[in-house]
């Protein structure tokens, strides 16, 4: 492990005579006792020199530094021998109080703590430090940039315009007795899933597991939620499947993590009215992405006749891309252009030498006996709006043309003018008919001739959001 930074530390000098020293340290100790709380004061007997350890930063180079005052004035009185020997135990046990939290927070005990809330069932204090840890490594990727400041101040301005919608579909999130939440897949603090249930279940009914978007950083389960309630109402179960975001994990975590979700449903899935013979992986943005990732590495470890295999591509009965990039050599710099920075998007893709292996993309066109692998795949189905600036629409019609070059059923639905967020967001808040929704419906009941009567007869849905406050929204988050 780097070394950790450390920093001096200056301790004010006493103005006050030799004789009342004593009661100045008991002072000085008192006022400090909240940061001593969270620092580690070593001494060299030898040099009388004292280091902070700081466990947010482990790159920066050590610093010694000598104190102001010796140490032997902080403990020196001139009063009585039971004064110095009191000030030296309340320091003594202020020390062990500083190391047991320095454990907390690196090292093993760090993550001996976390495993045992996990085990204790305290799950979200586990991943309620995570999330702080991982967000003050993530801000030394990010560090203070305008673009950044500006796309954050964007996001806000996008979500308050959007709030009236937000609420309504939080308050179904946490409300509706149509959903599973947090459901346990795998053994990592993110490994969970969401479902969502029709009302009746009179037979095995088909099966999305939805990966949501979020650039890589911030996508969470309950993003789908939307589309969970959506395709809830025509009978289709939706699983939003959560994975471990960047800096908590890279490409190769999310694609695992991904892999075991999908596992699970696979194998668990009728258990809660699902049909396992009839079940659809769906990515939106950086989601489409990893699910691409995950499906294309299954299919190549059951081509090399890999002994772990949980799950089979053979499960899957069709692929769902909505707004997703499959070319990262083609994205990267554009990406750095829009404000997700080159140095930060190699980070998440483990360097630039791994660009090629997580783009699917470039592994069906250059990697060696890959046509076996792609034999074997599911139908493609993309989705795109034209208007899309976060990741333009030529991305998913030239994934759709390599596909279709290697004998793969590839098929593309492009919507003219809209965005990144029109397809996923603002249509369904707005209510009415939806043709995205509509085109994927259409093709999850296309073998169901009952399911297919009770669509065309389904009330359109209400609207969440006035459509003056949509159009707020989507110029703020979508400008140039």
């Amino acid at each position: 492990m780097p070394s950790p930074q450390i920093l001096p530390i200056t301790q004010p000098p006493s103005s006050s005579p030799l004789t009342s020293r004593a009661s100045d340290a008991n002072s000085i100790m008192e006022t400090s006792s909240t940061a001593l709380d969270i620092m580690l004061l070593k001494e060299d007997d030898e040099q009388r020199t004292g280091v902070l350890v700081s466990p947010l930063f482990e790159d920066d180079k050590t610093i010694a530094y000598k104190p102001l005052l010796p140490r032997t004035s902080s403990y020196a009185s001139s009063t009585s021998s039971s004064s110095s020997g009191s000030n030296t135990y309340k320091q003594k046990r202020r020390r062990v109080k500083s190391e047991n939290f320095l454990s907390y927070l690196s090292g093993d005990g760090r993550h001996q703590t976390i495993d045992r809330d996990i085990e204790n069932g305290n799950a979200d204090r586990a991943e309620k430090f995570l999330l702080t840890r991982f967000g003050l490594k993530l801000s030394k990727y990010i560090r203070v940039a305008f673009r950044w400041i500006a796309r954050f101040l964007a996001l806000g301005c996008y979500s308050l315009f959007l709030l009236p919608g937000f609420l309504q579909v939080g308050y179904y999130y946490f409300s509706s007795s149509q959903i599973r939440r947090s459901i346990p897949y795998g053994d990592k603090p993110r490994n969970k899933l969401d479902l969502y249930l029709p009302k009746h279940i009179d037979g095995p009914k088909p099966v999305v597991a939805f990966i949501t978007g979020g650039a890589w950083i911030i996508g969470y389960k309950a993003w789908g939620c939307l589309l969970g309630q959506q395709l809830s109402e025509r009978g289709i179960i939706v699983a939003c499947i959560d994975y471990r975001n960047f800096p908590q994990g890279t490409m190769s975590d999310m694609i695992y993590d991904a892999s075991q979700g999908i596992s699970f449903l696979c194998n668990n899935i009728r258990e809660f009215g699902g049909d396992p013979n009839r079940i659809y992986l769906m990515g939106q943005s950086a989601g489409a992405h990893i699910a691409a990732c995950t499906l294309l590495e299954q299919a190549m470890k059951e081509v090399r006749k890999v002994e772990s295999i949980s799950w089979s591509v053979s499960q899957i009965k069709a692929y769902f891309g909505l707004s997703g990039g499959y070319n990262l050599l083609n994205l990267v710099d554009y990406f750095h252009s829009r404000g997700l920075y080159r140095s930060l998007f190699l980070s998440i893709m483990e360097g630039e030498q791994s660009l090629k292996r997580f783009s699917p993309e470039l592994l069906i066109l250059e990697e060696p006996n890959m046509g076996a692998a792609v034999s074997i795949l599911p139908p493609i189905i993309l989705f795109h709006g034209t208007a899309d600036y976060s990741i333009p629409s030529d991305s998913s019609k030239t994934f759709a043309d390599t596909l279709q070059s290697v004998g793969v059923k590839a098929e593309t639905f492009f919507y003219e003018g809209k965005t990144h967020t029109d397809v996923f967001v603002q249509d369904p808040l707005r209510g009415g008919k939806d043709q995205m929704f509509e085109d994927l419906v259409a093709i999850i009941h296309a073998d169901d001739a009952e399911a297919l009567a009770k669509d065309a007869v389904a009330p359109p849905r209400r609207r969440l959001v006035p459509e003056f406050m949509l159009m707020l929204a989507r110029s703020s988050i979508h400008c140039r």
